[in-house]
This record gives C-alpha cells, structure tokens and sequence, in this order.
C-alpha cells in the first residue's frame, strides 16, 4: 500500500468534525485556538512512525543548499540549515520547481531525506550561527556543512499549505561550513549595497533567479539597510516574493496593449485541476478554489466547497485571507505568462482541487500548476459565451456557481459580443 493510500484510509476512517474554519486554516494559522493543527497531526504521526532514522549527535553531509526560519515565538525563532540524508538528488531537494511531475510518495521520499538543523535566535541576532546560515542561503550549489546536534535527531514528517513537506529535525549546537559556498556576484553586491528588500527582490527577480531561490535570500535577513535587517519566516517569505515579483510585473502589463480574444490554458497535476480565462481588457485578477468533497479539509461535506479571491486593476490592499500563498502563487504564475506575452488582461484562474489531493504539500504545487497551464498552447474563442461553454465542459463544478461568485464574469461588455480588438 502506498503512503498515499494510507493518509486516505486515515482520513475516511477519522471520526472528526471538520468546520469551513479548516479550510480557511488549512493548518497554517491555527485558528481552532489548539496549539497545533489535529488534522495534519495525525499524518505527521503515521508517517513519523514510518520513517527509519539512524543519525548520531555528529553530522557531516551536503546542505542542498537551503535553511529554514520558523515564525513560532516571533521575534525569537527557530533557524538552522538543511542537509541531506542522501547525496541522490541532494540539489533538488529544497528546489520545488524540479519536482513537477512527481508524486506524492516520491516528494515525500525525497523531504524525508532532507534533515533540518534548527536554533532559537532572535530575529535580529548576529550570530556565528546565522553568518553561517545566511552564507548557505545564497549559495548556488551544495555546500558540505559539518553539524553537531546537542542530541540526536527524531524523525518526524510535517505538511503545510504554504511550505513544501519538512523531514526529520534536530536541536543545533555547533555549525561549521566545510568548503566554500559559491556566491553570485550580483547577489553579493546587492546585499552589500543594503538596497531595500523589495528592490532587491525584484531586481534579482530581473536578473534571472526564480522566486524559490529569492526567498531563500528573504528569509536570511540579508536583505535591507543595516538597521532593518532581520531573519523572515519561511513561511513568510515565500508569500512576500510571490507579492512583490507579481506587483513588478503588474506595474508594467498595466502598460500592455489587451489581449483580443478569450483564451483558455489547462493542466493538472497532483490532482489540482486548473482552467485559466484570459479575456479583452485592463487588468483585473480573480482566482476560485473550488475542494471536492472528502479531501483532508472537506472530509465532512457532501459538495464542493468555493472560495474566491480577487482584486481590480489598481490591485490589492488586504491579505487574500481565504485563500492564503496559494493565491499569490496562482497570480504569480499568470502575471508571468503575461509579461512574456506582452499583454495585459482581465483574468478569472479557476483550480479545482480533488479527492486525490490527500495531504498538503506547499503553495509551489499551485505555482508550478499554473506555470505550467501557461506554457501550453491555449483554446481560443471569439466570445465570453464560447469560452465559458468550454470552461463548463472541462470543470467539475456547475459553472453556474462560480459565475454567482464572480465579479468578474459578471460584467457584460460589448467585446465579448463577438469580434474582439480591446475594449469598448
């Protein structure tokens, strides 16, 4: 029986009461009050229980290279490198955008070969430790690190909406770079410069590094002018680059002529189903979550369960609260499209997320999702009707009910009448 299988049979034969506050949470903020998510607690438990781990107080290994920053007792948290278990695919461990196409039992194999070292400190704090730490994060290739633990470390499995899987952890003592990390210079000299993170962000954005390698930079507290900076949550940081790098390109489609016709992109994986409407006019975003039944936030309810999120041309002030990262995710990955395209446009993104989708695995499954729906060829129509004609023979869900919920969708303008060229 695969894992995957087992959190299945887990989830069905649980007698629990989950409530529309779960899937609001989906475990990351803890809103129930309970000091931990009861729902991810008991698939952290089985597949804790699974795991074989002989490792000793003393380490030496690879770190892929990547560290983790907890946010838990802000402004003293937990922050230390990851190093791998196993030299097998030690450079993708920690680089979600090479694990596409895998599933489920292969991203847990591989995150459970991924060992997390982790000390308090606060978020100010310069440290030997963070120096080291911070080193690591910008490096570009695996870095040999020598760890010792103040005790061994205990297996354990964790899963997130907005972090990709955590593997076995322990507390960290003494840190020690064996070789040397290679650095860019471009990122040297932007963080020597102290330019603002945002800037920095998107210039490095610019220059050709994707946003999981950025909010590695982020979360280091490299970032920023001597008195601002400070360590980020990962958590955190993964959101904040998907916001800033979206905002950037969005400031400049703005700009973009329209597209002129509806077009429609596809894919799924993991199975996240996604349909992408792009039709005439200025920007404007809307994104649908759409949970099937019986998924490990839905176990209780009899028909899907819809959320949307969305934001007019001038943008967004508030944090999109129902649908946390994967909403700036699923934005990133269209503003992305749309930059290459040279086009700006009004956007409904509907995801579809089904049975199958046991367990939460982080916000890149969304981006990736996206990315890739994107980068195919899409269906093309001459008007809204057609489109969404298409749209409701492609969706699980009666699109009826997401037009009902749509600001968008529900405006009616003369382009979409027939013809195309803009809008009127």
């Amino acid at each position: 029986m695969t894992i995957k299988c087992e959190i299945t049979k887990a989830i069905i034969e649980s007698k629990r009461d989950g409530t529309d506050m779960c899937l609001v949470c989906k475990g990351s903020r803890l809103l129930c009050g309970k000091p931990y998510c009861p729902l991810l607690y008991r698939i952290n438990t089985l597949l804790a229980k699974k795991q074989d781990l002989e490792v000793s107080n003393e380490f030496f290994g690879p770190s892929p290279p990547s560290i983790f920053v907890g946010r838990y007792g802000y402004p003293k948290v937990s922050i230390g490198p990851m190093s791998a278990l196993s030299t097998e695919e030690v450079g993708s461990m920690d680089d979600p955008s090479k694990w596409y196409g895998k599933d489920f039992d292969e991203i847990i194999r591989i995150r459970s070969n991924l060992l997390r070292a982790r000390s308090s400190e606060d978020v100010r704090s310069r440290s030997r430790i963070i120096s080291d730490s911070q080193e690591l994060a910008l490096s570009i290739k695996p870095t040999d690190i020598e760890i010792t633990f103040k005790h061994p470390p205990r297996a354990n499995l964790s899963f997130s909406s907005t972090l990709q899987p955590m593997g076995p952890e322990g507390e960290l003592q003494k840190l020690r770079i064996a070789e040397n990390t290679r650095i860019p210079r471009t990122v040297d000299r932007i963080v020597s410069d102290e330019v603002m993170a945002n800037r920095a962000i998107s210039t490095l954005f610019e220059r050709g590094y994707d946003v999981y390698y950025l909010s590695q930079v982020l979360s280091s507290g490299v970032l920023g002018g001597e008195d601002r900076k400070r360590l980020v949550p990962t958590r955190w940081s993964i959101t904040a680059v998907d916001d800033i790098v979206a905002k950037e390109l969005i400031s400049k489609i703005r700009d973009y002529p329209t597209v002129n016709e509806f077009l429609v992109y596809s894919n799924t994986y993991l199975d996240n189903h996604f349909e992408i409407l792009l039709m005439p006019g200025s920007w404007e975003f809307e994104n649908f979550e759409a949970w099937a039944p019986r998924t490990l936030w839905t176990a209780n309810r009899r028909e899907a369960v819809i959320q949307v999120e969305g934001e007019p041309y001038t943008g967004r002030s508030k944090y999109a609260e129902k649908e946390g990262g994967g909403y700036y995710a699923a934005r990133l990955g269209v503003v992305e499209a749309l930059a290459r395209m040279g086009r700006q446009a009004r956007v409904v993104s509907f995801r579809e997320i089904y049975e199958g989708y046991v367990l939460p695995v982080g916000v890149w499954e969304v981006r990736e999702n996206v990315r890739k729906a994107m980068e195919k060829k899409p269906e093309h129509f001459s008007t809204k009707r057609e489109a969404l004609e298409y749209l409701s023979s492609r969706l699980r869900v009666d699109i009826g009910r997401y037009i009902g919920m749509s600001g968008i969708l529900g405006q009616s303008r003369l382009v979409e009448f027939g013809g195309g060229g803009g809008e009127s």
